[in-house]
């Protein structure tokens, strides 16, 4: 469901990116750099071009390209593959200044003030590092990581210099997310029961697709590490106290992959009760009756609470479409609430339009310019994500995704 969720996202921001023009850019706006405009084949370490429709290029449409053509403060200024024709067919198709044939090069360009990263998980910590040696910001694709050593390391490497690192951890940044926490917290249905989040690929992730990679730190539960956030999030939590349960579904070409998830977590609160948290994440989900694909499986969490049960649905790409029904459990009656703008964090700042990406370029941008941003995910957080998934995959009895041999040394 996930793919078909993009590509709606993506057809979303090309029809606004007519409605709605660009506005003129600032005196001295931010140098975005963007590494990657096609997926990695594992075996040759190329870039292949196989998945035309889910392309990396095409996928950077609504993370970045989009967002940053509608800031005032954000110019489309460089990007790399390791092909300089993909580079160049990149640069000219979305407006980029420059285009590079390696991903060394743009980085070696002082003009670059910011990085965006989205080579596969298990190159985050390699491409990241090497940004901080450039002296860029990293604007650096979720999860941060392969695993918690690489988190830790990575983090500590960024605090020490004083550049702006954040997991591009998007749904956070929306409204919709806001109000749905805001909802959670507001004592009105009592304390939290249990929660249950899941994320599903209805058709199922590509052959040969980076994801089904374990050198390259991919997997069904790396994927859709979505769950674990939307998780924490509404618990306000760090780490699960205990990972109660785990069973992986190991992929066939490779038992150390897990094609689907299903874990139950054990948090505490801070007034010291206990939370049930339950996730699933599929990278192959059949399609119903063998025939249907399962449309209907957007992300989505649900919060069962003393008084009612919150659903959040399409938590992950809320701009696209979500709604949060509130269920009451005396009268069974269900509220819906929708939300694209305002709320509790940005108040009256952003507009209707705004895709989670671009609230979160909004947020960063404030990062890099010294204001206090409305809404941060924090090192903290990201490592505390790290830990979560590397506990479920010990749960589980799969390895953890391999540390790099740059954070190893």
């Amino acid at each position: 469901m996930i793919f078909a969720l993009q590509s709606v996202g993506v057809a979303q921001q090309f029809i606004y990116s007519w409605l709605y023009p660009a506005p003129k850019k600032s005196n001295h706006p931010i140098k975005l750099g963007v590494l990657s405009s096609a997926h990695i084949n594992a075996a040759s370490g190329e870039e292949q071009r196989c998945l035309p429709c889910f392309s990396q290029s095409h996928m950077l449409f609504p993370q970045v390209i989009y967002p940053s053509q509608t800031h005032p403060d954000v110019i489309l200024y460089a990007i790399a593959s390791r092909d300089a024709k993909t580079a160049q067919k990149a640069a000219r198709k979305y407006g980029f200044l420059k285009s590079y044939g390696a991903y060394e090069d743009l980085l070696d360009d002082p003009a670059v003030d910011v990085v965006y990263i989205s080579v596969p998980n298990g190159l985050h910590f390699e491409w990241a590092v090497k940004a901080l040696s450039a002296n860029k910001h990293v604007l650096l694709e979720t999860p941060l990581t392969s695993n918690t050593i690489e988190a830790k390391k990575l983090v500590d490497k960024f605090e020490r210099t004083g550049k702006v690192l954040m997991e591009a951890m998007h749904w956070q940044f929306h409204p919709a997310a806001h109000f749905f926490r805001g909802i959670v917290d507001s004592g009105k249905y009592g304390k939290i029961v249990k929660t249950y989040a899941r994320i599903t690929n209805s058709p199922t992730t590509p052959a040969g697709d980076f994801r089904w990679q374990y050198d390259l730190g991919g997997g069904s539960l790396m994927d859709g590490s979505y769950v674990v956030s939307f998780t924490r999030y509404a618990l306000g939590a760090d780490v699960p106290v205990e990972v109660v349960s785990a069973k992986a579904r190991p992929a066939k070409h490779d038992p150390r992959v897990d094609a689907a998830m299903e874990a139950t977590m054990l948090f505490q609160t801070k007034e010291g009760y206990n939370i049930h948290s339950g996730i699933y994440t599929d990278m192959e989900r059949g399609w119903a009756m063998g025939i249907v694909p399962r449309l209907w499986e957007l992300p989505a969490i649900e919060v069962e609470m003393e008084k009612a049960t919150i659903y959040f649905y399409n938590a992950m790409m809320p701009h696209v479409y979500h709604y949060i029904a509130i269920t009451d459990k005396v009268t069974g009656k269900t509220r819906y609430e929708k939300h694209y703008v305002d709320g509790p964090e940005w108040k009256d700042r952003g507009k209707p339009y705004w895709s989670s990406y671009r609230y979160q370029l909004e947020a960063f941008v404030d990062k890099i310019r010294r204001k206090n941003p409305p809404h941060w995910i924090a090192h903290r957080d990201s490592v505390a994500q790290m830990q979560t998934i590397d506990e479920i995959y010990h749960k589980s009895g799969l390895a953890i995704r391999p540390t790099s041999v740059q954070a190893a040394a």
